[in-house]
């Protein structure tokens, strides 16, 4: 089977309170679909959590306009943990998540008027693009930028689900050619260095930076391409370092402890990618080895590491709850062409398992 990736999945981010945390981001991000809903424990993920399984709680919510989940995850059996110090841009790892929008301007308007932390203005990206940056209740940066891939545009909320992250990086060149050899992102949308404007309203966002924008040429295929949607990734490499050396946002804490735990790419052909992942010297570092039940839902998922340690997650969806009031599961697995994108209508059913606030 040919090995590609659908789009972004999710993005995974650790919280104190996963309901606290779903509210808060379906009322503001319009995350409102809950894909799936488990509490169990991670027994597969010892090289991150200490060499012991641990107990927890997820929900994998969605916006149905587009765009990629946010994984929400909160440790039950322990008291998940944050950084020893405040992660500026520029430290090694996820720094931010960025979130599509319809309308930069008036979503900054209504995410003013409904209370949410706004870091500074409207600004432009080197790409001339408006965007903004938002911080969620729990220190988390998000960044707000308008996008033109939608799978629909029928909700009062601004906002799609997730773009693409900021992540941190020590060396640009050797990241460009992970990103672009592995997770497809041959496409530079700018490669600048400078102090930038746009960024000071960020920690460490003063600082001199090479920064790198990367898109995909190639179209996402497979069943959600169409929902995911197009993504971008940014790299960010401080380049003085003299005073302030970059740190490691995860260094002494656990996958699933607080702020943005992994990336996680939907894909097609786990072996074949295990191959590539290998051979480009960034073999698994976990592997389900075949389907792994989520309750709710089901998959082959693994883990690889960027050249600083940022977690990647894969994917391979086997099943997915449509409509789970009626009993309505759609099993990936079974498809003659995997390949081809789900109908939309099919797409459009899951959404109505939206909660209503």
């Amino acid at each position: 089977m040919t090995m590609f990736i659908s789009g972004i999945q999710q993005v995974g981010i650790g919280v104190q309170n996963v309901h606290e945390a779903f509210r808060w981001y379906r009322r503001h991000f319009g995350m409102d679909v809950p894909v799936f809903e488990e509490a169990a424990t991670a027994g597969l993920m010892l090289p991150y959590t200490g060499g012991q399984p641990q107990d927890r709680h997820a929900i994998l919510a969605l916006n149905m306009q587009g765009g990629g989940g946010m994984e929400i995850w909160q440790y039950t059996g322990r008291t998940p943990v944050a950084p020893a110090f405040e992660p500026q841009l520029g430290d090694l790892g996820i720094f931010a998540g960025k979130i599509k929008c319809k309308d930069v301007q008036a979503c900054l308007k209504q995410l003013r008027e409904q209370g949410v932390e706004i870091l500074g203005e409207c600004s432009t990206r080197p790409d001339d693009l408006e965007h903004f940056f938002v911080k969620d209740p729990w220190g988390n940066i998000f960044e707000i930028v308008s996008s033109n891939s939608w799978f629909a545009k029928n909700r009062p909320v601004h906002t799609g689900g997730m773009y693409g992250t900021i992540i941190g990086v020590s060396d640009m060149d050797r990241s460009i050619d992970f990103y672009k050899t592995i997770l497809g992102y041959d496409n530079v949308i700018y490669d600048t260095t400078d102090q930038f404007s746009d960024l000071e309203v960020l920690g460490g966002g003063d600082k001199q930076m090479r920064r790198v924008l990367l898109g995909h040429t190639a179209q996402r295929r497979g069943p959600f391409s169409r929902l995911l949607g197009d993504t971008e990734i940014e790299l960010v490499q401080l380049l003085d370092t003299a005073e302030r050396p970059p740190k490691r946002i995860y260094e002494n804490r656990y996958w699933g402890d607080l702020g943005f735990i992994h990336l996680c790419f939907d894909i097609t052909g786990m072996a074949e990618l295990k191959e590539v992942c290998a051979t480009h010297g960034h073999p698994f570092t976990v592997d389900s080895s075949g389907s792994f039940d989520m309750g709710e839902a089901a998959g082959y998922f693994a883990y690889i590491e960027d050249p600083d340690g940022t977690l990647i997650e894969f994917v391979e969806t086997h099943k997915v709850p449509i409509l789970k009031k009626l009993n309505w599961y759609l099993h990936l697995n079974r498809r003659s062409d995997p390949a081809k994108p789900l109908p939309n209508l099919i797409i459009k059913a899951m959404g109505l398992g939206r909660v209503k606030d």
